[in-house]
């Protein structure tokens, strides 16, 4: 038994030398050294793969509501910077109760976050729809403390005085500044809605912004159209003006040369309320309310100038009355030595000061005074075109501009085209071949606009009691109110008008002919 026991065929020959724990890094090294290096990067790779596959996306963040809790407040802390006063030493003419007017570009900082955070959403349309839910309250809370801001400073009397600025005075007071960064604010943020197109859908269950939407539009239009409307108050008084055939003056340095007494005022007024404008439109949706003031200066402009009386370029009347009038005044102490008087009058030292007493009275120019109005115009600002809605805007004050300038061709070539008794001395073909180049000028200008300045041209003065049975004023007050209105009843007036020529003139004229191609148009 004792040589059974420690047998040498049942010892293993491997035991003493390779025990268990330290055997298995020295044959691991050796076994990967002996494989290909290829099969060593597969396996590394294999094994580290598995890592980057269970990424969380960002749904489940959203069903535990941590996102949109955190998203909630942010924009609460926006909404509350957003209205918050600014640092700085405040400037005594914009405080008002020891507050300042908001800074410019609150609006488009907290449009910027809301822009940021939906476009956070890669596409999901769940995500997107949560975010914009959760706009929901803070922008309520936003336009609420606009609103409690804005009624105070609309309800002062300072909000409108003066109402419009003045060359002595072109800045906004206090009040009017308060209101407009008010506007501003909430104009910008608008912005961000246009980007987004948000607040454009009427189903209940859409994104919820369309009352928040419209309360911003009408902070906007509660500030920005008393101030336009105090500007073209004080403008139609001035343009009306133009209908009247003041004698006209010289302005040094100007292509038009002789121009109206109103133009020269506004030529003095027109930057200050250029500049004031573009304070009160500083956003897209303020920029809109520029379209119907612009073309109402330029409606106005048209019925006055083309109701203007011709005027004739007569010589002035002699000052030799005027002299008279003097020699034969009475006098307590008449002269002792009037032969000396008579011979310094003569001297021509005495003769500077008579010029002014002899100067011509030059008739105005129509076209001329237009075409300053043009000039005048279109340095006023006008919507920009980077949205639909003010591309359509932009359109139809090109197109007022365009007809105004039109106006101005047809003054040079009216008298051209159109004389007295025209019918009498030209043949058929010499009358179609005016009648086409007359539709041609008067292609942009309202019916109800040229026919005066034609009837005129014809000799003619006939007025609406004859042919319509209307007065003036009710004439103007019922069809020259507007480009649409004037377009309305351009066809019937113009009826009215041809029949009432052709019973009394039945030669067929110019006037005639371009009447029967606008009815037709029509």
């Amino acid at each position: 038994m004792h040589t059974l026991k420690n047998p040498l065929s049942f010892r293993p020959s491997s035991r003493p030398t390779s025990p268990a724990p330290p055997s298995r890094p020295d044959s691991g090294i050796g076994m990967e050294r002996s494989k290909p290096l290829t099969k060593l990067s597969l396996n590394n790779l294999r094994r580290a793969s598995p890592a980057p596959l269970p990424s969380p996306p960002l749904a489940p963040l959203i069903q535990d509501g941590s996102y949109l809790e955190m998203l909630s407040l942010k924009l609460s802390e926006a909404v509350s910077k957003a209205v918050a006063q600014p640092f700085g030493s405040p400037a005594v003419s914009d405080v008002i109760g020891g507050k300042r007017p908001i800074p410019i570009g609150r609006g488009s900082a907290l449009g910027a976050l809301i822009i940021s955070e939906l476009k956070s959403a890669n596409g999901n349309p769940h995500l997107h729809r949560a975010i914009v839910r959760s706009l929901q309250r803070p922008l309520s809370v936003l336009f609420s403390n606009l609103s409690t801001m804005m009624v105070p400073l609309l309800s002062s009397p300072a909000f409108l005085t003066p109402s419009a600025p003045t060359t002595q005075s072109p800045n906004s007071n206090a009040v009017q500044l308060h209101a407009l960064a008010i506007a501003a604010l909430a104009g910008e943020l608008l912005e961000a809605f246009d980007d987004l197109h948000l607040g454009f859908d009427n189903d209940a269950r859409g994104d919820g912004l369309k009352a928040i939407r419209e309360g911003l539009v009408s902070l906007v239009h509660r500030v920005v159209n008393p101030l336009i409307g105090g500007i073209r108050n004080e403008l139609v008084p001035v343009l009306d003006a133009l209908e009247l055939s003041n004698p006209a003056k010289v302005i040094p340095g100007s292509k038009h040369g002789l121009l109206h007494s109103s133009i020269v005022t506004l030529q003095s007024i027109i930057p200050v309320y250029t500049q004031a404008l573009k304070r009160y439109t500083s956003s897209r949706t303020a920029q809109n309310l520029l379209a119907p003031f612009v073309i109402s200066l330029v409606w106005r402009t048209m019925v006055a100038i083309c109701h203007r009386p011709a005027t004739t370029s007569s010589p002035p009347s002699s000052p030799v009355p005027q002299m008279r009038k003097r020699r034969g005044s009475p006098s307590a102490t008449p002269p002792l030595t009037p032969p000396p008087t008579r011979f310094t009058i003569k001297l021509p030292s005495s003769r500077p000061p008579s010029p002014p007493v002899a100067a011509p009275v030059l008739p105005l120019s129509p076209a001329a005074d237009v075409r300053a109005l043009v000039d005048l115009f279109i340095t006023l600002p006008v919507p920009v075109a980077d949205t639909e809605g003010g591309r359509l805007a932009r359109e139809a004050v090109d197109e007022a501009l365009n007809g105004l300038r039109a106006l101005a061709d047809l003054f040079d070539m009216v008298t051209h085209l159109i004389r007295a008794n025209d019918g009498l001395v030209e043949d058929k073909a010499l009358v179609e071949d005016k009648t086409l180049e007359l539709q041609r000028l008067t292609e942009k200008i309202p019916t109800l606009i040229a026919l005066p300045i034609l009837l005129r041209a014809q000799g003619l003065d006939i007025h609406s009691e004859t042919v319509l049975g209307l007065s003036e004023e009710d004439y103007r007050n019922s069809c020259l109110t507007g480009f649409g209105r004037a377009d309305e009843c351009g066809t019937l007036v113009g009826m009215r008008v041809y029949e009432y020529l052709c019973t009394s003139e039945p030669i067929r004229s110019v006037l005639l002919a371009w009447l029967e191609m606008e009815i037709i148009d029509e």
